[in-house]
């Protein structure tokens, strides 16, 4: 009996372990299966929760794929931030490595976060087109900042469209990467720090 409540014990999840253990398990499902198909049961059968507990945390399950995609946004503003004052040449093949890192390490989120493009959800798609205009105007301001550059997005339309682009890019190459592709992680880098650069140049 001691055993049994002690292993219970172990089990007992704080509420933001909670969350996250059913936001890791809703991205797998996410990344492999198109967004109708998932189903919130799926998630709470995984989980070892109750349907009733997993909408406690998330009321619906739009709200649900919503927090999957912010938390992945989240990640990877956090993974690209650049350094003040530094120039964005000396920083960007380190910062590609970090992010190629978070792309392997959560292969399921990253899927599952540009999958949400795809969903039918008008409202999910609008987190995800937030998520994506949060990371634009991150580089933008990067590069607006650089000691060397001083590249400012007003008066150049074409820079905020280049960036836009780049992401895009940037996005397809990860997810060839991830499918299986005959490139290393130096290789995939050096690809997307060339590509940045020949985008933005004036």
């Amino acid at each position: 009996m001691a055993g049994t409540q002690g292993e219970r014990a172990r089990r007992r999840l704080s509420t933001e372990e909670r969350r996250e253990q059913l936001l890791t398990v809703g991205a797998r499902l996410f990344s492999e299966s198109p967004y109708d198909d998932v189903w919130i049961e799926q998630v709470a059968e995984i989980a070892g929760v109750s349907r009733g507990l997993l909408y406690h945390y998330f009321p619906t399950k739009r709200d649900f794929f919503a927090a999957v995609v912010e938390r992945e946004s989240g990640r990877m503003l956090r993974m690209t931030a650049a350094v003040p004052g530094v120039p964005v040449r000396e920083q960007l093949s380190a910062g590609l490595d970090t992010f190629l890192g978070y792309v392997e390490e959560h292969a399921h989120g990253f899927r599952a976060f540009h999958r949400a493009d795809a969903a039918g959800d008008q409202a999910v798609r609008k987190v995800y087109r937030q998520a994506l205009a949060a990371q634009e105007r991150q580089i933008l301001a990067a590069l607006a900042a650089d000691p060397e550059l001083g590249w400012a997005p007003e008066g150049r339309p074409e820079l905020r469209i280049a960036v836009r682009g780049w992401l895009a890019f940037t996005t397809a190459v990860c997810l060839e990467w991830l499918r299986g592709a005959e490139l290393s992680r130096a290789q995939v880098r050096d690809l997307c720090a060339r590509a940045l650069l020949g985008a933005v140049a004036p």
